[in-house]
């Protein structure tokens, strides 16, 4: 385990010893070094502990002393030169001066270019605040097998703060910073450690790209998450008479076992190859997302599947007027908007969802689930790959605006613009319009084709999770789509071929034979609801008294701050409500649920206190400002969420009323 070491030649007029008498002096603090953090590392990663481990003594980087009596190494780089990873002279002090200029203190996470030999990943997680991270991209698993025999970063392995990205997969980059992704939307700066880009240049530009890309596709998250949290728990519960009686999907994991599944999209690409859909009938699962129901049902196209999430009540449209939908089965996220749930004809069947089992109890609650998906064509996705299916072939995802144009000819948006319609204002100035409406966030991509089409970002969040989802599935992708963005994970193929080369034979129809079942409802379910609804809306009320009491008092506090005995005599009962809180977790959480605005400030307000240097009189002042914003915040979500569970009482008592 010893670092190979050299004389620098610089360095040799400061130096007291030979090399070799270097090496041989320093090799048992190398060994330790190296062994404490691999103690750490392979608690804290051990997949990146097994790739480090597995590098021999003689291929890590030939370490040459500093005047400081530190270590640096020269590296080869791309254009045959060689640069020196840190300081000839002083590397610790180079490290501190890079992290002096960059922390921050509104930034909590910092994507580090380079980990060199650690000089100046320890220096930045030094002068890190709150619980902030450090994200430190490094391709080479010998100079990480090196730096970790130079600098101690046991405890920063162990904190769990300081992560480390060897690769440029997509599907590694989103299971590593997904966990984190409320402190990376809090504040992002990358960090380039300038030796370490020029000697891998390539590969930090793409970890930098795709990193970016996460924050794009979190921060949309985010943004619909908190824009959208009421609307979605009030439609979760008013779904609930509906979530508790219909049968679940458990009956349709792996039903489909190596059968090809078609996903229809509403993309503009749809138009050319809609009617090849006829023939896919019977010998492929379709799977259509709910904006082309409608289309492919005039078609006589007839889905097995339909997929809905959508909260909007305008997505009631896409089911208006359906006809025969008795064989098209509904699957829908709860959050979906209950006009659509209400009103469909066929059968339906909602998935699992964590905020109705905070209002039901997991027993109620319990049903198959689906991972939640960015847009119906995700969760069609994401139901072809439950039950099984295999290949997986996507028509009409064009994921751009193929031809300049948004939906495919006939979706229901084209029924709401044809009153607009006139000679000066044609469907294609629609389409256009509808494009341009987006031009602050448009940029441009390579379609299936390789020429230039135009995208935008909300689009392309869309694709970054398809492409990291295709990492992650065992079927084989195909896009048949014949136009839009080029969907990395995937085979380019014609829907005609597809249907040729995987569409032969019928499916069996005792496959189908679940249907059966699928209209039936179990209303006894009903009664029980309602009375776990009103626990909910009682253990509510608590919390929201206790909000009462814990306001007046921290008021009360906040002139006491500089008379340390009444302040402390005080604190007592705030102390004591807290505990009042903490045992109604589940009260709290369905708050939270629908409060995701207040959670986000509270995170904000948290870190900023952490890295805050005051008094601790003016500290505690602001300590009871964070928890009157926040003890305000819950009084008034359990306000909005009593109402909101008083109309789901209603709906489920109406329901017992008409069984």
């Amino acid at each position: 385990m010893a670092a190979r070491t050299s004389s620098n030649d610089e360095a040799d007029s400061a130096a007291d010893s030979t090399p070799s008498e270097t090496a041989v002096s320093s090799t048992p603090s190398f060994n330790d070094r190296y062994l404490c953090n691999m103690a750490a590392l392979w608690r804290a990663d051990p997949q990146l502990a097994s790739l480090i481990d597995d590098v021999p003594d003689e291929r890590r980087l030939e370490l040459s002393e500093t005047r400081s009596g530190k270590w640096t190494a020269s590296v080869p780089t791309p254009d045959g030169g060689r640069c020196f990873l840190h300081s000839r002279y002083d590397p610790v002090a180079e490290a501190d001066q890079l992290a002096a200029a960059q922390v921050r203190s509104d930034c909590y996470c910092y994507v580090v270019l380079g980990f060199g030999l650690g000089y100046h990943v320890r220096s930045l997680f030094d002068a890190l605040v709150g619980e902030s991270i450090l994200v430190v991209c490094e391709p080479s698993a010998e100079t990480l097998a090196t730096a970790l025999t130079c600098v101690d970063l046991s405890d920063a392995f162990a904190s769990g703060r300081l992560i480390v990205l060897t690769t440029t997969d997509k599907s590694r980059i989103h299971a590593t910073l997904a966990p984190r992704q409320g402190l990376t939307l809090l504040g992002t700066r990358f960090v380039t450690h300038g030796p370490s880009k020029q000697i891998a240049g390539e590969f930090h530009n793409e970890l930098s790209r795709r990193i970016t890309e996460f924050l794009e596709f979190a921060r949309m998250s985010l943004v619909t998450l908190v824009a959208n949290a009421q609307i979605t728990c009030r439609n979760i519960a008013n779904n609930l008479s509906t979530y508790v009686t219909t049968p679940p999907i458990d009956v349709l994991e792996n039903r489909f076992k190596g059968m090809p599944a078609v996903v229809v999209s509403a993309g503009p690409s749809l138009a050319k190859n809609v009617h090849l859909l006829a023939e896919a009938k019977g010998r492929a699962v379709i799977c259509a997302v709910q904006t082309v129901l409608k289309p492919l049902l005039q078609r006589g196209i007839r889905p097995d599947f339909v997929t809905s999430l959508d909260f909007h009540e305008m997505s009631r449209h896409f089911f208006e007027g359906l006809g025969d939908a008795s064989e098209v089965h509904l699957v829908a996220e709860p959050k979906a908007t209950w006009h659509v749930i209400d009103e469909y004809p066929g059968p339906v069947s909602l998935l699992f969802n964590p905020f109705a089992e905070m209002l039901l109890g997991t027993q109620l609650a319990a049903r198959g689930e689906l991972k939640a998906g960015a847009t119906v064509a995700h969760l069609a996705f994401y139901l072809a790959r439950y039950m099984g299916c295999d290949p997986i072939v996507f028509v009409g995802q064009d994921l751009a605006f193929t031809d300049h144009v948004f939906y495919v000819p006939g979706v229901e948006i084209h029924e709401t613009w044809r009153g607009e319609l006139n000679r000066f204002n044609t469907m294609e100035s629609k389409e256009f319009e509808r494009i341009l409406r987006n031009r602050r966030i448009l940029n441009r991509t390579q379609d299936v084709n390789g020429a230039e089409v135009f995208t935008d970002q909300l689009l392309s969040t869309y694709r970054e999770q398809f492409e990291a989802d295709f990492e992650q599935t065992s079927a084989r992708i195909i896009n048949a789509t014949e136009g839009g963005a080029h969907l990395q994970g995937t085979e380019a193929i014609s829907l005609r071929e597809v249907l040729d080369r995987f569409c032969g034979d019928p499916i069996p129809a005792q496959r189908f034979a679940y249907r059966e079942s699928m209209g039936q409802r179990d209303r006894s379910r009903l009664r029980p609801t309602a009375e776990e609804l009103r626990r909910r809306i009682d253990e509510l009320k608590t919390v929201q008294t206790v909000c009462q009491e814990m306001g007046t008092l921290l008021v009360e506090l906040k002139s006491l701050a500089d008379d340390p005995g009444r302040f402390n005599q005080r604190l007592g009962r705030i102390d004591e409500l807290r505990t009042i809180v903490r045992r109604s977790d589940r009260a709290y959480g369905i708050i939270n649920s629908s409060a995701q605005l207040g959670q986000l400030k509270r995170i904000s307000a948290d870190q900023k206190l952490q890295a805050a240097d005051t008094t601790a009189g003016e500290r505690a002042r602001q300590q009871i400002a964070r928890d009157l914003d926040s003890v305000q915040a819950i009084a008034d979500g359990a306000d909005w969420t009593i109402d909101m569970l008083e109309d789901a009482v209603k709906r489920v008592d109406e329901a017992i009323e008409r069984a």
